[in-house]
């Protein structure tokens, strides 16, 4: 674990790490994967951790315009937030933060995280980098390295809290230290980082500019 180990910031994922919005976005991708003749149980679990856009791009679907496919996703996503809760203790935890050593970074769009976190009733972060704000979506580094920045920290002094492979190697490719959350999967992960299931063990003590794991 990372316990007595400092930190300049947290930087937390959303779908997976601090809420569990699986239900919900799995009923809307398996519609979408039905409509185009999609292997569902091959497609579904390609789709997290990474931008709603890249996933219909990668499909190479003829005819289809992913920008407006990515669009009525999105859409229908925010319609759908039946079954979105927070894991257990992200409130709790959230709550023991400074506001200004802590974001949400994540792969959807701006509109979509806060309809969840909403949803979830969890707080509006100061901070939160989504899909609109980067080129390059995880697993580039580029989320994880704007949002170290735009809190005045460097990337390598942060802990990201993920729960996807491209969440996970997005992180390591920035410098971060990584905390997995296993709240939403189904099997073990085989990585070399600690993982949680949930954060109600976890504190942590604001000592100054340093955040630090009790």
């Amino acid at each position: 674990m990372l316990e007595h180990t400092s930190f300049a910031a947290f930087l937390f994922d959303m779908d997976g790490t601090l809420i569990n919005s699986i239900l919900a976005t799995e009923r809307v991708w398996t519609r979408w994967a039905l409509r185009h003749g999609l292997d569902v149980d091959a497609f579904l679990p390609t789709i997290h951790g990474v931008r709603c856009i890249e996933t219909v791009r990668r499909q190479n679907l003829p005819g289809v315009d992913p920008e407006q496919e990515a669009a009525a996703l999105t859409q229908a996503e925010m319609e759908d937030t039946k079954g979105v809760t927070a894991i257990d203790g992200v409130a709790a935890l959230l709550a023991s933060l400074p506001a200004n050593r802590w974001a949400v970074v994540t792969s959807a769009p701006r509109a979509l995280a806060e309809r969840r976190l909403q949803a979830a009733g969890l707080p509006l972060p100061t901070l939160m980098i989504t899909s609109e704000d980067v080129t390059h979506g995880k697993p580039a580094p580029d989320c994880f390295l704007l949002a170290a920045k735009r809190l005045g920290v460097a990337a390598r002094d942060c802990l990201v809290f993920e729960d996807a492979p491209a969440g996970i190697q997005a992180a390591e490719s920035a410098g971060a230290s990584v905390m997995v959350i296993s709240a939403t999967h189904v099997h073990a992960m085989d990585t070399p980082h600690p993982v949680i299931a949930h954060y109600n063990d976890i504190r942590v003590a604001a000592d100054g500019e340093r955040l630090r794991l009790l």
